[in-house]
C-alpha cells in the first residue's frame, strides 16, 4: 500500500510529479482513497491484502508525529513481516531515527539534485551511516537525471540505490518543456533520454532501475488486481488489468418482476440504479425500460475508466 502522509514539503524541485489535489496539501492518502485516520488506511491495506506499505509525501518527515502513528498501527494489526519503509527529501538526524526504530524497517532517502556531485560531503551521507548502525535498510531513491553517476561514491554506504526513469506530470509539465524534455510517446509518461542518464551507474546489484512502464503496467495492475479480489461484488468482472465491469439500469418504470428473476447476489440497488452484471443487462436490454450502460472502474468505487451506453438508439 501507498501510504501519502502529507502533501507539504520544504523543497521545490522542478520534477516533482504530484498532482494539484495533493501538491502543498496536509492530506493523507492511502492508495488513492483519503483517509483520516489510521484505522481507514488499515482497511486500505486489508483490501488489497498488502504484506508492506510505502510511506511517502510530500515530506513525511514534517509530520513526524503522524508517520510514527499510521506505522505503529499498521506493525500492530499486520505483525512485524508487514514491512515499512519511507521515502524523505530531509536526512533523519538520530533523534528522528530512534522515534521510527521498530515501526519503520527502511528509509529510501532523496538528496536533492544538486547535492548529488558532493554526495559524501551531506548530512545524507552521514544519516546513511547512522541508520545503518542502527538496524535500518538504507538506500536513495531518486529519478533519473543528468549527472546521477555520482551518487555511485554512495554506493559502499547503502543496501540499495534505487533509480526511477524520470516522468512528466501535470504540476512539472512546464518545467519540463522549459529544459527542453519531452515524452518518450504518447503512451507513458516518461521523459526522453532519462533511462539513459541512468546508464551513468555502474552494473552493481545494489543499482536498481524501475521505468515508467514497469510501474503503470505491472506495479499498478498488480496492486489493483489484489484489491479486486477482495473487494468486488459477485456479479462484478474482474479484468486482466485490475479494474471491474458491471452494468447500470436507471429505470423508467416497473422492475419487480425482474428483479424476482435474479438471485439476491446478481445486482444491487445504489440509490435508485440497480447494478448487475454487465452481461445480463445487454441480454434483457431490450425488455428493461431506462437508461442502461456498461461501466469500467478501479475497484472498491474507485475511479471510472469508462463508461459504455447500452441501446443508445433508444435513449432518446
Amino acid at each position: 500500500m501507498v501510504l501519502f502522509v502529507t502533501g507539504r514539503c520544504h523543497r521545490t524541485c522542478w520534477y516533482c510529479p504530484l498532482s494539484r489535489e495533493r501538491k502543498g496539501r496536509d492530506v493523507v492518502f492511502a492508495n488513492e482513497r483519503e483517509v483520516s485516520s489510521p484505522t481507514e488506511a488499515i482497511e486500505v491495506a486489508e483490501s488489497m491484502s498488502a504484506l508492506g506499505t510505502g510511506i511517502t509525501g510530500g515530506e513525511p518527515l514534517l509530520v513526524l508525529d503522524r508517520v510514527v502513528e499510521y506505522a505503529r498501527r499498521l506493525k500492530d494489526h499486520f505483525g512485524p513481516d508487514h514491512q515499512i519503509h519511507l521515502y524523505t527529501g530531509l536526512p533523519p538526524d538520530e533523534d528522528a531515527l530512534r522515534r521510527m526504530q521498530g515501526p519503520v524497517d527502511e528509509i529510501r532517502l532523496h538528496p536533492p539534485h544538486e547535492s548529488w556531485p558532493r554526495i559524501l560531503e551531506t548530512n545524507f551521507a552521514r544519516s546513511a551511516v547512522l541508520a545503518r548502525r542502527m538496524g535500518f535498510l538504507i538506500g536513495i531513491e531518486v529519478p533519473a537525471l543528468p549527472g546521477i553517476g555520482a551518487l555511485a561514491a554512495a554506493l559502499p554506504l547503502l543496501d540499495f540505490l534505487n533509480i526511477n526513469e524520470l516522468e512528466w506530470g501535470e504540476t512539472c509539465a512546464a518545467a519540463m518543456r522549459e529544459r527542453g524534455l519531452e515524452l518518450t510517446d504518447g503512451l507513458h509518461n516518461a521523459v526522453l533520454g532519462a533511462s539513459r542518464w541512468a546508464e551513468e551507474l555502474p552494473a552493481d546489484p545494489k543499482v536498481h532501475f524501475c521505468s515508467s512502464s514497469f510501474k503503470d503496467s505491472v506495479q499498478l495492475r498488480e496492486r489493483l488486481k489484489r484489491i479486486a479480489a477482495n473487494t468486488a461484488r459477485p456479479f462484478e468482472e474482474v479484468t486482466d488489468d485490475g479494474t471491474v465491469v458491471y452494468g447500470v439500469l436507471e429505470p423508467a418504470g416497473d422492475l419487480d418482476g425482474f428483479l424476482k428473476s435474479l438471485d439476491k447476489d446478481d445486482y444491487a440497488v445504489c440509490d435508485g440504479r440497480v447494478e448487475m452484471a454487465w452481461w445480463v443487462l445487454a441480454d434483457e436490454s431490450a425488455g428493461l425500460p431506462g437508461r442502461k450502460y456498461v461501466v469500467e472502474r478501479y475497484p472498491n468505487g474507485g475511479m471510472i475508466v469508462e463508461v459504455t451506453p447500452l441501446d443508445v438508439a433508444n435513449e432518446d
